[in-house]
């Protein structure tokens, strides 16, 4: 029974969980006072036989109540929360699952090895990545050594033992898994950061439901079918055993003049394809159109909590479709979720199963090729290793216009859970296996992925990502969702030394959007690219110890979902940090410490440079005339700069990186007085502040001084050189032209 979870991705299967959590909610409402729950009332001992009945049964939901009553009575009990750890994982309520699981890992560690491992599962499939992490490398420091141990509960994907051991191989199996783990935290971080040029829809009310949907399979572009048990309202414990209460297909039509949203769905009485007494889905013609392939599950007589899967056809005669036949693939096991296309010449059938000879492990993917001469189905061959794992693969799809096969794997690298790869080649070997990478992949399961047949190559996909219709918690159940190709934005270019225009080597572009979010590339070569989302703004920099950068700025808000592919080339220098620079000065009233509005204008400048070079510190210098005492202009000169440095604090730079400093009427610019007469304008250019940008190194070199004449690029281009200050007070730069001031002093 540990491996009930795994129905809730096998076809039809997967409504039984649901059904629990369905019938959780009627006993709660029928039971709202415990006392008239007769199993409320029983012993310690036997409430907790009766809660880890349900659980071997299947019955999570209705478990994890009984467990809960235990552990309001034995709060410290180990036992009782793992065992709601397990339910809410079986479950796929991730948050409860991984704080009990932390939980008991705090508790008893020795006894419970898994936990922390099991506690990282959880908090990868929350997408919080850096913490499972963290719970990974605290499962393999505690692990280090192979030693056999005993856990009550070993690891779901690996048989248990009856007397639930956990030997030296099967640990380092965990451990091996662990690491891999890890390895899709860190792809998965590095891909939310670099998203894919798509974009995922819920397919909406009309063709989601509060219990879970599955396979996909647009009919041209006009319709989708799908298999679902269509029902939102509760339904007892047994009812889902019930004739009405099974997975069917249905179908749902585009709704006119809006994009990907679905009309009412409408039973699907093509052929006898659905089954009253089965569970039903996974439908797909073959590609001449005159068979439906399909599966269907029923429960096994001999175990009612075990469920069999095998694989139909209905040929269309004349008018009419056939009766359902059983295709006869020689196995025993589970046989699902078939898909038939053209590899090259040969018509293959790709199937999901769990049969063991020549198996990898868990679920593969399996492929018959179907005679040409009598269209009877030869011997079924493994996809091989590049394909499968010793997890589970699942849902299969080819498409035969890129020659890829699509599925879904729990055992390879991935971002949480089931995720979705493709690979080159096809049936029986292939090469270049790719995971379709963030958002189509999530910290959640992403199984079923289609594309459409005809037109923009737009597509669907199965997940129980955050933004489906749950039933229990927000992530109990699949939901359809609609994948929308997005064109394809490229912003690639060069970065080059602005003296000698060489590229330069090894030096880190970043590309920040308007929200703030910051890509990194590691350019060994002076070239770049990033991909680019529609809607956003990106400023590019460069960075590299001993130099300066300029930025490059690129816009995507005005491109639509159905402009052509684009790629935007851009250059960035790198200037050496031995050039100076300057804006237009920043003046002041007469004995006022507020900047002018044309003074904050120029500040901007200065605010960029400092954010595209954040590696470096400003020194702000400020200076009044020389009218009034100089004790006076030294405070008025120290809250003049104190005013500079609170604006660029606003403007997002750190504090620890400015220093304000008053100097009074010490080295001015111009005269104050000429001719023995007041001179206003000579006094206005004396109220000043000037910046000098200078390293974190001993010498404190001045890169950028705004005294110099010119503005910032004018400045650049002159490349003028500023001598180094050797005392506290500021070396006097050249004189710059500063504008009128019309107010009155």
């Amino acid at each position: 029974m540990r491996k009930n979870w795994l129905y809730l991705f096998l076809a039809t299967i997967i409504v039984i969980v649901p059904y629990h959590a369905k019938a959780q909610q009627k006993n709660k409402e029928k039971y709202r006072n415990r006392a008239n729950d007769p199993k409320a009332g029983l012993s310690y001992g036997k409430k907790l036989n009766w809660a880890d009945q349900l659980y071997l049964q299947g019955s999570y939901f209705n478990a994890i109540d009984y467990y809960q009553q235990l552990k309001q009575q034995d709060e410290r009990n180990p036992y009782i929360t793992y065992q709601l750890a397990e339910c809410y994982r079986a479950t796929r309520d991730y948050v409860p699952a991984a704080h009990y699981y932390i939980e008991v890992k705090n508790m008893a560690k020795k006894i419970y090895p898994y936990s922390a491992y099991y506690a990282g599962l959880m908090l990868k499939q929350q997408c919080e990545y850096q913490l499972a992490i963290e719970s990974f490398n605290e499962f393999l420091n505690d692990n280090k050594k192979n030693a056999a141990k005993v856990a009550p509960n070993p690891i779901a994907s690996i048989e248990a033992n009856s007397d639930r051991t956990i030997d030296p191989k099967a640990m380092k199996e965990i451990k091996k898994r662990a690491k891999r783990e890890i390895e899709g935290c860190q792809k998965a971080i590095a891909s939310v950061k670099d998203p894919q040029a798509v974009t995922l829809v819920n397919a909406g009310p009309n063709v989601n439901s509060a219990y879970t949907e599955l396979s996909p399979y647009p009919l041209g572009d006009s319709s989708l079918l799908f298999g679902t048990i269509g029902r939102n309202e509760l339904i007892e414990t047994d009812a889902w055993r019930e004739t009405g209460y099974k997975e069917k297909f249905m179908y749902s039509h585009k709704q006119e003049g809006y994009v990907d949203s679905f009309q009412w769905p409408l039973p699907f009485y093509d052929g006898q394809f659905n089954d009253p007494a089965a569970h039903t889905a996974n439908g797909c013609w073959g590609p001449g159109g005159d068979r439906f392939y399909f599966s269907k599950c029923m429960y096994d007589p001999s175990d009612s909590n075990k469920m069999k899967c095998n694989i139909y056809y209905s040929q269309f005669q004349e008018r009419n479709w056939s009766a359902p036949i059983l295709i006869d693939i020689g196995d025993p096991g589970t046989n699902t979720m078939p898909y038939v296309a053209k590899v090259g010449k040969k018509e293959v059938l790709f199937f999901a199963s769990n049969r063991k000879l020549q198996s990898r492990g868990g679920y593969d993917i399996w492929y018959a090729i179907i005679d040409p001469r009598d269209r009877s189905f030869r011997r079924p061959q493994n996809c091989g290793k590049v394909v499968n794992t010793t997890q589970d693969e699942l849902t299969p799809y080819y498409d035969p216009r890129g020659g890829k096969l699509y599925f879904a794997s729990s055992g390879q690298v991935s971002f949480g859970g089931f995720d979705v790869y493709s690979a080159d080649g096809g049936p029986s070997r292939y090469k270049n296996l790719k995971s379709l990478g963030y958002p189509i992949n999530t910290c959640a399961d992403e199984l079923y992925f289609i594309l459409d047949p005809v037109g923009k190559p737009d597509g669907y996909l199965v997940s129980n990502r955050i933004g489906s219709y749950a039933l229990k918690n927000p992530t109990c159940c699949n939901d359809i969702w609609r994948i929308q190709y997005e064109p394809k934005l490229v912003v690639m270019g060069r970065v080059v030394n602005k003296k000698t225009q060489q590229l330069m080597t090894e030096s880190v572009v970043k590309m920040i959007d308007q929200k703030g979010d910051m890509r990194t590339y590691n350019s060994e070569d002076g070239k770049f690219l990033f991909n680019m989302a529609r809607s956003h703004t990106y400023v590019l920099t460069a960075d590299k110890a001993g130099y300066t950068s300029t930025r490059a700025s690129v816009s995507t808000m005005e491109i639509k979902r159905s402009d052509p592919d684009d790629t935007v080339v851009v250059t960035i220098f790198l200037d050496s940090v031995r050039n100076s620079f300057s804006v237009s000065n920043i003046y002041y009233d007469y004995d006022k410490s507020t900047l002018r509005p044309e003074s904050v204008a120029s500040l901007d400048s200065v605010v960029h440079f400092l954010t595209d070079n954040p590696s470096i510190s400003v020194e702000i210098y400020s200076y009044t005339d020389a009218k009034g005492k100089e004790e006076y202009n030294l405070a008025l000169s120290q809250r003049r700069a104190q005013a500079v440095m609170d604006y660029l604090e606003k403007s997002g730079i750190d504090r620890v990186r400015l220093t304000a400093r008053g100097f009074g009427s010490k080295n001015s610019v111009a005269a104050n007085a000429m001719n023995g007469k007041d001179n206003p304008e000579g006094r206005q250019m004396n109220r000043r502040t000037e910046f000098r940008i200078v390293t974190d190194l001993p010498t404190r070199r001045v890169l950028y001084n705004s005294a110099l004449p010119g503005t910032m690029d004018q400045q650049e281009r002159n490349l003028q050189i500023e001598p180094e200050s050797t005392d506290d007070e500021p070396v006097k730069g050249g004189a710059g032209k500063a504008p009128v001031n019309d107010d009155d002093d």
